[in-house]
């Protein structure tokens, strides 16, 4: 179930996005964002030997590559109780302060919305 009451369908498709990546790669959390263009990136949490990325950092990183110069939105799909200061520098560092992300439950359901800032 994704309650997500109040969102747009462009907010509402991010979640949905992040929720899946999580389902079909079986990762902690699965995150998406949108760029200033409209497009975008779905990730999953990296859990490498080497390289450890949390899957809203690796949606960023996705979007850098891809040429994106700004984010209008993210989300997270997570059980974690909350989201870490490194994904919200993550999503400042790319959309500014202002940029809202999306937090939620594994079943989609909308927690929060907090700021990048």
């Amino acid at each position: 179930m994704t309650d997500t009451t109040g969102l747009g369908p462009e907010d509402r498709k991010i979640i949905t996005l992040a929720r899946s990546v999580r389902a079909r790669n079986g990762v902690p959390e699965g995150a998406a964002v949108r760029d200033e263009t409209g497009r975008t990136y779905a990730a999953g949490t990296v859990a490498l030997e080497s390289l450890k990325l949390s899957a809203l950092q690796t949606a960023v990183a996705m979007a850098v590559a891809s040429g994106a110069t700004s984010l209008e939105a993210a989300a997270v799909v997570s059980a974690a109780e909350d989201l870490s200061d490194l994904d919200r520098a993550a999503v400042r560092d790319l959309g500014g302060a202002g940029t809202p992300v999306l937090f939620a439950g594994p079943d989609g359901t909308l927690r929060a919305t907090v700021s990048a800032g």
